[in-house]
């Protein structure tokens, strides 16, 4: 059977580097989504007899078409719509503490498939993984081009593998306080299951917020409508990160933006209250809650003349627009928590970028399809890797220092024209057809599009980098060759 190899190096000790293999979220931060998803993490962690399922989409560019037509038509159309893909169950079989793990496939799209990973010692405080896959493709499909097209995709794959383990474990190196439990709201969202997942491998305790009678120790009670939480429960915690809402990308009615408004600031303002209620017991605590560059509006630049608009900070003023008010309100949401001595942090996230999810999910399908192109020209997107995001929530959560609004975003916005070419040439298609402004109108409204899809904020990202933070993707076409799975320009 053809074996599949593939070698990484780690500037971090052995032990260290098996130890966050075994820690809850791994599989998570190590499955890209232009692969797949994790459909039921580890029953044990890599211990024998511990079982995962995993959702396999087709390979290539056929497959992250799919994914993403899907995932667009869920996120526009009130109707179901899966995911195209094919159901991995697999289960780990051996275990050597600190040296090796085996997994195979006990069900799915191969005939068989074996997965070892082997560590050693490298050079003094540095580790050499050696991933071994054998693996049998079905018979119908024995052939050398897709002999190939698995070498291709599983390349592809594993090198995703090995910069999400480095940018990881250098995040945990560079965050070695005592481990915390941390409660996160919105943890089965976009941001919210990779964040669980970085915290996890960091051996940080997360506690996710749900609306249903708590299944499993990991949970907790809270019902933001009607004002209900677990007190107790949430008294365990070190910090709060806050990110569920209603989401924002639908049509602007007036039904939607009541909801927008309303689930933010009710939750936000649930759990300030709770957090200031407990604040008697001599517990520090954090909170962690999101907002977003629509606090600034979505022209806060109007009033420049020519050149380079400044980049916004988080002492600018706020915008008067829907969103701005929203963002506002969300934040000022918070005052309980802060009076009462609870440190608050305002993540102003910018535009996450993911292929599971969000705009550039959207964008895929039309730019694989060679129709892709600009939502205008000139307007400034302030743009962040979902990596990145994740990584701006775990920081605010685990540096003292940070507090007050914080604007997450990378460090290098670009223009909408600038965007649209970087995401051509990553996917080696044109990127020429300026959408007409009736496009987005037609899915969002006048108002939401004005808002949303043709909004220009520039934003600075130097609060957070002078609080410590370190981009692992400050450069959009590197962001989005790692996001993609796309190999570097030569």
């Amino acid at each position: 059977m053809p074996t599949f190899r593939y070698e990484t190096h780690l500037p971090f000790p052995r032990a260290e580097v098996f130890r966050w293999f075994t820690r809850p979220g791994a599989l998570v931060r190590l499955t890209p989504s232009f692969f797949g998803t994790i459909r039921a993490e580890p029953s044990d962690g890599i211990n024998p007899g511990s079982t995962a399922v995993l959702g396999v989409g087709v390979p290539g560019g056929l497959g992250m078409w799919l994914g993403s037509a899907a995932g667009t038509v869920r996120g526009v159309l009130p109707v179901p719509w899966a995911r195209p893909e094919l159901r991995w169950y697999a289960r780990h079989t051996e275990l050597v503490p600190d040296v090796s793990f085996t997994d195979v496939m006990d069900k799915g799209p191969l005939a068989s498939s074996s997965h070892t990973h082997t560590f050693v010692d490298g050079t003094p405080g540095t580790t050499v993984m050696h991933d071994a896959m054998t693996f049998e493709l079905p018979k119908l499909a024995r052939n050398g081009w897709t002999h190939g097209q698995m070498q291709a995709e599983l390349t592809r794959m594993f090198a995703f593998r090995e910069q999400q383990l480095q940018g990881d474990l250098a995040f945990h190196a560079s965050h070695t306080g005592e481990p915390a439990v941390i409660a996160v709201s919105g943890a089965s969202g976009l941001v919210g299951r990779q964040l669980c997942a970085l915290l996890g491998g960091g051996g940080h305790t997360v506690l996710k917020l749900v609306r249903h009678a708590p299944r499993a120790n990991d949970e907790i009670f809270w019902d933001p409508d009607a004002g209900v939480i677990d007190s107790a429960a949430l008294a365990r915690c070190h910090a709060v990160i806050h990110l569920a809402g209603h989401p924002i990308g639908g049509r602007f009615t007036e039904a939607n933006k009541e909801a927008i408004h309303q689930s933010r600031v009710r939750g936000t303002g649930l759990l300030a209250k709770t957090l200031a209620s407990l604040a008697s017991d001599g517990v520090a605590r954090t909170l962690v809650s999101g907002s977003a560059v629509g606090y600034y509006g979505a022209d806060p630049h109007a009033s420049s003349e020519g050149g380079l608009p400044a980049a916004l900070v988080e002492s600018d003023p706020a915008g008067s627009d829907f969103l701005a008010k929203v963002c506002q309100d969300w934040e000022a949401a918070c005052e309980p928590a802060a009076q009462a001595g609870v440190r608050v942090v305002n993540v102003r996230t910018g535009i996450v970028l993911s292929a599971g999810g969000g705009v550039l999910q959207r964008l895929l399908p039309l730019y694989l399809a060679g129709v892709g192109g600009p939502l205008g020209e000139s307007q400034w997107q302030s743009w962040v890797g979902i990596d990145d995001i994740a990584g701006i929530f775990a920081h605010a959560a685990l540096s003292p220092e940070v507090t007050g609004p914080v604007n997450g975003v990378a460090s290098h916005p670009v223009t909408a024209g600038e965007f649209a070419r970087i995401l051509g040439r990553v996917l080696h298609r044109p990127a020429a057809l300026t959408v007409p402004a009736f496009g987005p109108k037609l899915l969002l409204g006048a108002q939401g599009a004005a808002e949303l899809a043709l909004a220009s904020q520039r934003a600075s990202a130097a609060k957070v980098q002078g609080a410590g933070y370190e981009f692992r993707h400050p450069d959009l076409e590197a962001a989005l060759r790692h996001i993609l799975g796309a190999k570097a320009s030569h």
